[in-house]
């Protein structure tokens, strides 16, 4: 699993991109901030394509089930890694994902 950093592709199940913002800058990849929990968590989703009359498109990340290091930490902050996995707001509720689509850095790998 790589890391994920500030310029990562994190996007919901239907294409909509995540807004990344880094808690912390001092530790970076290839000069870019890592993202460290909860930093995918409550960020806005944009051009998210499923929209409808009934349906709600994802603006929102929700909680993050899947994709913290279990043993590497910034400042007590467990790092972000690719198989990164959380829900979004959009419809159907409890069923569309956001996850790390490309982490765009081949440096850094790590176990969970």
């Amino acid at each position: 699993m790589r890391w994920i950093h500030h310029d990562s592709l994190i996007t919901c199940d239907h294409d909509g991109r995540v807004a990344n913002r880094a808690s912390q800058q001092w530790l970076t990849v290839e000069g870019v901030p890592v993202l460290v929990a909860t930093d995918p968590e409550g960020r806005d989703i944009t051009a998210c394509p499923n929209y409808g009359p009934t349906i709600k498109p994802c603006a929102k990340t929700l909680q993050v089930t899947v994709g913290y290091s279990t043993w590497l930490r910034v400042d007590g902050h467990r790092i972000v890694l690719s198989h990164l996995d959380g829900l979004t707001d959009g419809t159907p509720p409890g069923l569309v994902h956001h996850t790390a689509r490309d982490p765009r850095q081949s440096f850094l790998e790590a176990d969970a």
